[in-house]
């Protein structure tokens, strides 16, 4: 009974799509056509938003002649090239729907999964991630990169979700309403939305071969993954106690630079000499003041968290008109 009002009520909600594209020229009529056709089966209103991210060929001019014959098609030109974080940020400010999917512009996503999404959506979901099972991509410069952040991802953060960097997403609106992207961020997003409790789930999506352009992204992505995991671990779980973070790691490197020195004196009493352990002390006693230093900013950060908190309770006192 509770499934059927929810399914009800999302039948009542407006679908928007956010989409990145750049030098997508020959794709980003077809995915048009795509969409536009599964959407019109689905009895409820919809829009199309293609953010352009700096294209040097004629894909904004075919979005221009789209939008021309289909006001639901909505178009936004970024000034330059500012990647696809900023580019689902910009879509995301401009969405009209209470229910917002993101794909890529390349036509691997295929539409014909909505179904799917929406009906995990209806299930209680806040954010359904797509889950690319087989990947048609070369396997040494995008699946294996890809397998091992995600295989970090989920060991590091807790969080069971096999793909999290599949651009095939849907989310209700309130998530999209919490996100703040940037850099390379849009990878992690279902972290970011497990972090702050929305329910985070996953369907099996087809993933088609490339048809047309090149693939943007190698094994450098899997590097620049994982710098971005450490940094969405850090956002997601220490941003407010930042003293646990670097405490943590302070209180480690000091310990087993105790450790050192205290072998190192055993030596010295027990053999009468450490001549041959010098570098050995030197890491010990740099291991100590790193351990020090890491603790001394983590008490800062603390303090500084401190502050803005009391400053954002008494600024909230402030604009209190009536309370009833």
């Amino acid at each position: 009974m509770i499934l059927a009002i929810i399914t009800q009520l999302m039948k009542n909600q407006i679908i928007s799509f956010v989409i990145p594209a750049k030098n997508e020229e020959e794709s980003v009529a077809v995915l048009y056509q795509e969409i536009r056709g599964v959407a019109e089966k689905l009895d409820r209103p919809w829009e199309i938003i293609f953010i352009d991210d700096g294209s040097t060929d004629n894909t904004y001019q075919i979005l221009k002649n789209i939008h021309s014959q289909d006001k639901r098609v909505r178009i936004i030109k970024l000034r330059g090239n500012f990647g696809k974080s900023t580019a689902l940020q910009a879509g995301f400010n401009q969405v009209k729907g209470d229910i917002i999917f993101t794909m890529d512009a390349d036509l691997q996503d295929n539409p014909k999964e909505i179904p799917a999404f929406l009906d995990k959506l209806s299930q209680g979901f806040d954010l359904v991630s797509g889950w690319k099972k087989k990947r048609l991509d070369p396997s040494l410069t995008k699946v294996i990169p890809s397998r091992i952040v995600n295989f970090l991802t989920r060991k590091m953060t807790g969080i069971n979700i096999h793909d999290t960097n599949c651009g095939f997403k849907a989310y209700k609106r309130q998530v999209v309403e919490n996100l703040n992207l940037y850099g390379e961020l849009y990878r992690f997003i279902p972290i970011i939305a497990a972090r702050q409790n929305f329910r985070v789930g996953e369907v099996v999506v087809e993933h088609r071969t490339r048809k047309y352009g090149q693939t943007k992204f190698g094994w450098e992505r899997g590097v620049k993954g994982i710098l971005d995991l450490i940094t969405v671990i850090f956002l997601t779980g220490y941003l407010k106690r930042p003293g646990h973070f670097f405490g943590t790691l302070g209180l480690i490197s000091f310990f087993l630079g105790f450790l050192i020195g205290l072998y190192i004196s055993y030596l010295r009493f027990t053999t009468g000499t450490i001549q041959y352990r010098q570098p050995l002390l030197f890491l010990g006693m740099l291991m100590m003041i790193v351990g020090v230093q890491l603790i001394s900013i983590g008490l800062l950060g603390e303090m500084i968290t401190y502050w803005q908190q009391k400053d954002l309770k008494e600024s909230s006192k402030k604009v209190i008109d009536q309370i009833l």
